[in-house]
Formats: C-alpha cells, sequence, structure tokens
C-alpha cells in the first residue's frame, strides 16, 4: 500500500487527467483566471444589481461592502469570490479603508479567523491593485 489517503490517490489522478487534457492545467492558478474576468464599471453594476428597479436602492459600493460582509460571515472560505468582490468594490468606489473597516466589523459576528482570512485576501487585491497603478 501507497500509505496514501483516498483523497491524495483521487487528488493525484485528477492532476493526471489535467495533465493529459491540457499540460497548461498543470500550473493553473485560480488568481490568474480571476485576471481574466473583467471588472465591472460602477454604473453598469447599478444598472444590473441595483437602482435599476430602484432609484433610491443601494449603490454599487455599499452593496458589495454588503457583499464582502457576508462573505467574511461565512468564514472568508470562498477565496475568489472575496478578491473579485474587494475588486469590484474599489471600481465602485470604496476606499481601503471602508474595505478594511467592514470586514473588522464582521469580527463580533464571524470571529476573528474569518476576519483576518478576509483581510489577507482583500489586502493581496489591493496590493496587486497598487502595483497595476504604477
Amino acid at each position: 500500500m501507497s500509505g496514501k489517503t483516498p483523497f491524495e490517490l483521487m487528488m493525484e489522478q485528477a492532476q493526471e487527467l489535467a495533465k493529459a487534457f491540457n499540460p497548461a492545467l498543470t500550473s493553473f492558478d485560480p488568481k490568474g483566471f480571476e485576471k481574466l474576468w473583467p471588472t465591472m464599471p460602477k454604473e453598469f453594476m447599478e444598472m444590473s444589481f441595483g437602482k435599476g428597479i430602484s432609484k433610491e436602492g443601494l449603490d454599487a459600493k455599499t452593496r458589495l461592502l454588503l457583499t464582502l460582509a457576508g462573505l467574511t460571515m461565512q468564514g472568508a472560505q470562498a477565496d475568489t469570490q472575496v478578491r473579485m468582490t474587494v475588486r469590484h468594490a474599489l471600481e465602485a468606489g470604496a476606499t481601503k479603508d471602508e474595505i478594511a473597516e467592514t470586514i473588522a466589523q464582521m469580527s463580533m459576528f464571524a470571529g476573528i479567523p474569518a476576519m483576518t482570512r478576509a483581510m489577507e485576501l482583500a489586502r493581496a487585491v489591493m496590493e496587486d491593485k497598487k502595483d497595476d497603478e504604477t
């Protein structure tokens, strides 16, 4: 017996299958895939997800900060969704401080580990954004 768990064996098989299907998949990085997804302009976000039905509804920035709070409450387990929400919130006009404060506020409800994980993901996006601007 190889001493590997069934999960480890399954992952090996999946990696071999991916390699046979497309050798580029052996070095797949979800963050690279996220960069292919365009950031929507604030106006498009508001038209699609709010203010289209009710002109007095939530703006895109508020809606995205609430989404970020919810994702943090879920334990910040959905890395891609947290990173993309932060990216879209910045595009919608949220400041880095507003993003950090939204995540920090959730520590009271979701706990310190969830807040820390969400903050790490958000910080990485904000650092990438800073690199893009220079």
